[in-house]
């Protein structure tokens, strides 16, 4: 069963607009599935993660070219960047539009060679897991503070219960959990080999593989936590540095990202480490060995993969927009926090992420910082388990997660 995805639109658009697009993001997301499905008939599809292939595109690359010809979808490009320079000289010479639709795992190494080779001729769209919007069948759209445009949404969707919520955290992102009979513990269990063995292993300086799997568990451990190189160096048993660097693979991969803190020269106490937040829940829960959504929804990680779930969420939402997430948040030397503020045209707006039904005003006191930023502060909102969108104050609203 096929999943429409938010992203098919901009993908058509951009194989109109530009000689070659990539799309880039973790593995099993539906990449070369979302390719395949809106391809038409014409159109050649290759993998690089056949070795006869591949072994062809390393050692002799114009006969691969000459072999598979536009238009052609290249999956897997990250393992043969010496393919790059010919198609760059296919779409200088040709310059059709859409003639190579190529899919990549890695963005470390890769993404450097694409931006050096195919400046200007290439379009990049990063792609996740589903989305809330995906799997619900739902148009998809950016998130925003403003309780018009979360109102008008909350008319056009079915509400989830919190057994339901946790049921989606636990199984994750990854198509394959929607699509049909989905076995979860073997499915992250060939995940996480497949990304240790071919993307790791192959494409990266780790010495140690187990030590990369143990550093991997620890992130999803510190899910939602402001990133601390010591400690985690501590708890693998690895240098800072090195734990900087293998932090910084996995960020390249799309299986974690940052977010940034918010912090100006207003605001001279903000503290200015980043975020931590795995994109695909499920991967962080299979790391950290909860068995069901029920013993996950009671036990002590319950709020921090919530809040995990909402950010990626809100992330993905922008992404398939295709918009540039303007999202950061708040922390200072005081122990006041923002969850989440978005920025665009010089306006902040607070966000709060509370595993509760029930938020009071003290949820959003510390929204006040803002008030010194000298920025415009904007429509907040608290990001709950209350199954309305109401006002909490005259400016800031509570919005049920199921909304995001």
């Amino acid at each position: 069963m096929y999943i429409n995805r938010a992203l098919e639109k901009r993908i058509s658009d951009a194989s109109n607009q530009f000689r070659a697009l990539i799309v880039t993001g973790p593995r099993q997301v539906g990449k070369t599935t979302l390719l395949n499905h809106i391809a038409g008939e014409g159109r050649e599809y290759v993998t690089l993660d056949d070795p006869i292939e591949r072994e062809m595109a390393v050692s002799e690359p114009a006969l691969f070219m000459e072999r598979h010809k536009a238009p052609v979808i290249i999956d897997e490009i990250q393992y043969a960047p010496n393919l790059l320079p010919y198609i760059k000289m296919h779409v200088d010479t040709q310059q059709n539009k859409g003639d190579f639709w190529l899919t990549g795992s890695q963005k470390f190494h890769m993404m450097k060679n694409v931006s050096e080779s195919l400046a200007g001729r290439i379009a990049v769209i990063e792609m996740y897991g589903l989305s809330q919007s995906e799997i619900g069948g739902y148009e998809s759209g950016a998130f925003t503070c403003d309780h018009v445009v979360m109102s008008e949404r909350y008319s056009a969707r079915e509400p989830l219960s919190l057994e339901q919520i946790y049921e989606r955290i636990f199984k994750g992102s990854m198509p394959e959990a929607y699509t049909g009979d989905f076995n979860r513990e073997e499915f992250y269990s060939g995940y996480v080999n497949t990304y240790l063995e071919r993307d790791i292993r192959s494409l990266t300086q780790v010495a140690d593989e187990l030590d990369f799997l143990r550093f991997m568990t620890a992130c999803a451990a510190r899910t939602s936590e402001m990133v601390n190189y010591a400690d985690l160096a501590k708890d693998v048993g690895i240098s800072a540095p090195t734990a900087k660097q293998w932090l910084s693979i996995l960020v390249s991969s799309g299986i974690v990202t940052l977010i940034q803190p918010y912090f100006n020269n207003m605001l001279k106490r903000a503290i200015k480490s980043p975020n931590m937040y795995f994109m695909d829940t499920g991967l962080a829960v299979y790391l950290t060995r909860w068995d069901s959504s029920k013993t996950l929804e009671v036990s002590a990680m319950s709020g921090k993969i919530f809040e995990t779930y909402v950010v990626s969420e809100i992330l993905k939402s922008y992404h398939n927009a295709g918009i540039r997430p303007p999202i950061y948040y708040y922390r200072d030397m005081d122990g006041k926090e923002i969850d989440l503020i978005l920025e665009y045209n010089d306006t902040v707006y607070p966000i709060e992420i509370k595993k509760t039904g029930n938020p009071g005003k003290d949820t959003i006191k510390n929204f006040a910082v803002l008030q010194n930023s000298g920025k415009q502060v904007g429509e907040g909102a608290v990001v709950c388990l209350y199954n309305k969108v109401i006002p909490i104050d005259k400016n800031n609203w509570i919005i049920p997660v199921w909304l995001v």
